[in-house]
């Protein structure tokens, strides 16, 4: 009997929404115009262009001069980066970031550090969490920005980023947050939570690839990284991809007004994965067992030689099932997930992780079926590593 594809890998990239196709594919056909352009159709182009700025600003409770758009999360995390040391340089030039961060991140601030910059990266404890204290003891009279995620991307660890904020304020340090794996999947109301830089993914809520925000709290204002006809405020210049913009803004705001029912049925069904998973002798959960995103469930294999989560991921892809070994975004890497290592675990128990993430289109016979066949597979691994096999 042939299956159906189950798609649970929802953390690396999600199926665009029907709401945000629709906002999108008018916008490619007869709403093409130019939002810069001064005739008609180029002002229909921008006041989609700015309704969906208004869109974003409300889902992330902003200020609509507050957004600027931009292709995604890692140019976002780069531009609040460069940006910020590019106008606080005089001020200091020490940075605080963690282990766990996405690589958009840390690969920045090794950038950064060749410039001449001095970075601090927090440890975290093994359930994934960095507290407030540690990051009150890394400032430094030379600090100028900290930089945590909302969520890790791999374990799907909720940071306690109202606290974290709040420390590097007592300081009156810059406090960035990397939401693109929280943003459409848990509150992240820019106001409650105090931060000054946010950025944000389209296609890690239903939205398309290729679309993002970075939020800047008034009156911060980014540095221009890219030159030439002052789009964007002047901030981020070249023509504006309206089609993919609304598409965001569609997704968001069905997210955001969905958000408690969405995420009630999703932990639902994330929690019989983990109790089912969890039923595997030597499996273990990764990250905090509560402060969890709703669909993420990360786990390792202990004591198990020869089981890798490629090779789970391999034989469960024979199956039609879509899953990861952890982060979707360094291309070609067969290293285990580095926030793995960061909360302690060893290079061959990292190298056995498996994450699975559902979303809103997972249902619980999708949920049974991976539980049907994970046990099977895990021993096939398992198998494969002994000698002699």
């Amino acid at each position: 009997m042939e299956h159906k594809l189950i798609y649970a890998d929802n953390s690396a990239t999600t199926p665009v929404s029907r709401a945000a196709l629709d906002a999108m594919l008018p916008l490619f056909s007869t709403g093409y115009g130019n939002p810069s352009a001064i005739y008609s159709l180029g002002q229909e182009a921008k006041k989609c262009l700015e309704a969906s700025r208004r869109k974003v600003a409300a889902a992330l409770g902003a200020r609509n001069n507050e957004i600027f758009f931009t292709s995604g999360g890692t140019e976002g995390d780069n531009w609040a980066l460069f940006s910020v040391c590019e106008q606080y340089a005089p001020r200091g030039r020490h940075i605080i970031s963690t282990q766990i961060e996405h690589s958009a991140v840390l690969r920045t601030l090794e950038k950064l550090e060749e410039r001449g910059f001095e970075v601090t990266l927090l440890p975290p404890a093994e359930n994934g969490m960095v507290s407030a204290g540690d990051l009150r003891r890394a400032i430094r009279a030379d600090t100028i920005l900290v930089s945590i995620m909302t969520a890790n991307n791999v374990t799907g660890t909720i940071l306690p980023i109202k606290e974290l904020c709040a420390a590097a304020h007592e300081r009156r340090v810059l406090f960035h947050t990397d939401a693109v794996q929280a943003a459409g999947h848990i509150p992240i109301g820019v106001r409650e939570t105090g931060v000054d830089l946010l950025t944000i993914s389209a296609h890690k809520f239903h939205g398309p690839k290729g679309a993002g925000a970075l939020y800047a709290r008034v009156p911060l204002i980014p540095f221009p990284l890219i030159f030439g006809g002052g789009q964007e405020k002047g901030r981020r210049s070249g023509t504006e991809n309206v089609p993919l913009i609304a598409g965001m803004a569609a997704a968001l705001e069905e997210a955001v007004q969905n958000m408690e029912e969405n995420n009630r049925r999703i932990s639902a069904l994330r929690d019989r994965l983990i109790a089912g998973v969890l039923a595997i002798p030597g499996t273990r959960l990764t990250g905090h067992p509560e402060e969890r995103l709703p669909g993420l469930a990360s786990f390792v294999f202990e004591g198990l030689e020869g089981v890798e989560g490629q090779n789970l991921v391999v034989l469960l892809d024979r199956e039609g099932i879509c899953v990861s070994s952890g982060s979707a975004c360094s291309v070609g890497s067969v290293n285990p997930p580095a926030p793995l290592l960061a909360m302690g675990y060893g290079q061959k128990l990292a190298r056995s992780a498996l994450r699975v993430s559902l979303s809103v289109y997972n249902t619980g016979d999708e949920v049974d079926r991976i539980l049907a066949l994970l046990p099977g597979i895990v021993e096939t691994a398992r198998n494969a590593g002994r000698p002699g096999f």
